[in-house]
């Protein structure tokens, strides 16, 4: 019994993981986000000798929204309702998802800067923050929307949010804190940092959202 219990929780489980729940993961809308992205931050070369930092810039920026949309349906699971009885932990099962979709998501987004012609490339340490916190309000957003919701595809809202966020947000957000700006602005360097806190916020809610409700039936 002891040894059936510690190998349920140790390795031999988790490994065993890894193949349904690649099954799940919706590769298809990541792989078309990917793919559209890549096509924006490939604008700046397409141009030619037209192309300047600011269009560089916006590519980027709009390259990383992009594959963030389809990263909002990285948690959708139709058959979330059937798992939730499994013993192995939800946060360990979007760990999981995370993990298998963490490294393309680094080879998708240092494809996507080298596509952008050095010349007109932004600080990529700068444009990589900006990027990687994107990809984590998409993540927040999908974990939030497990957590509370419950429901099994909550992709769609999420990446409407997103993408209205990302409409709104250039218009709405003071100045005074401002966050899209470009690299000759003197308010650059504070903006990332801005940029930083927003990053490590939305981290914070991922991780806290992924933990199993307490009361599943309230929830529901």
């Amino acid at each position: 019994m002891t040894g059936s219990s510690a190998e349920v929780s140790g390795r031999p489980v988790g490994l065993a993981l890894v193949r349904p729940v690649a099954r799940a993961v919706p590769w298809r809308a990541v792989g078309t986000a990917g793919a559209l992205g890549l096509l924006l931050a490939a604008v700046p070369r397409l141009t030619g000798d037209q192309a300047t930092g600011w269009l560089a810039l916006n590519a980027l920026r709009s390259s990383a929204l992009a594959f963030a949309l389809g990263l909002a349906f990285l948690l959708d699971d139709p058959a979330r309702h059937t798992t939730a009885a499994v013993p192995t932990r939800r946060p360990v099962r979007h760990a999981l998802r995370l993990a298998l979709v963490a490294p393309v998501a680094a080879l998708w987004w240092t494809a996507a800067l080298h596509l952008v012609p050095r010349a007109v490339r932004p600080p990529e340490a700068g444009v990589t923050v900006e990027a990687a916190a994107v990809l984590a309000l998409a993540l927040a957003g999908a974990a939030l929307a497990v957590r509370v919701g419950g429901g099994t595809g909550p992709g769609r809202a999420v990446a409407g949010g997103l993408l209205a966020s990302a409409v709104l947000a250039p218009l709405l957000w003071p100045g005074r804190w401002a966050l899209f700006v470009t690299p000759d602005d003197e308010r650059w360097a504070a903006a990332h940092d801005r940029w930083t806190v927003l990053l490590c916020a939305a981290l914070v809610v991922a991780a806290v959202c992924a933990a199993e409700p307490l009361r599943r039936g309230r929830l529901r």
